[in-house]
């Protein structure tokens, strides 16, 4: 298996650290996700810098939404991979009414430096009046995933 489906697959498997909180009051089942054990020998690891990547969040109305929007952001270079977490339900306030819907969820995972180019393209591609990105920055990962990231989604320049 090349780095890169191993770095998708554990990308499935496990969820950032700086994300895992959150994630698991969300959803329960994410905390039983376990990554497997890194083969590489410890000389080989690289040194991250905490907060060099982070972790977006954006709902969208559908998965259809979801997926036009993920795709452009990869394609973009705008962010390394993006989870669609479905069938999640947000209630929320707006127009001074308490709202009810159904959703999805999209877990980016980008470079810090462009969150302002993710956020605006976002804005650009999304229905809604107000869209949700909120972004959490990666304290540390899987030392071969966080380097797939790197090498996927370049430095702002």
């Amino acid at each position: 298996m090349s780095l890169r489906k191993s770095s998708l697959l554990c990308s499935r498997l496990c969820f950032l650290s700086a994300a895992t909180a959150t994630l698991s009051s969300l959803f329960p089942f994410v905390a039983a996700s376990v990554c497997p054990a890194s083969t590489s020998s410890t000389s080989s690891r690289m040194e991250y810098e905490p907060g060099t990547h982070s972790v977006a969040y954006v709902t969208a109305p559908n998965d259809e939404t979801a997926k036009k929007i993920a795709r452009g952001l990869v394609e973009n270079k705008l962010a390394a991979c993006v989870n669609i977490i479905p069938q999640i339900t947000s209630i929320y306030e707006w127009k001074d009414k308490i709202e009810e819907d159904s959703e999805v969820l999209m877990m980016i995972k980008t470079r810090t430096s462009i969150i302002e180019e993710l956020t605006k393209y976002v804005r650009e591609n999304h229905p809604y009046e107000v869209c949700e990105v909120i972004t959490l920055p990666i304290q540390s990962g899987n030392p071969p995933y966080l380097k797939w990231l790197g090498e996927a989604v370049k430095e702002k320049n």
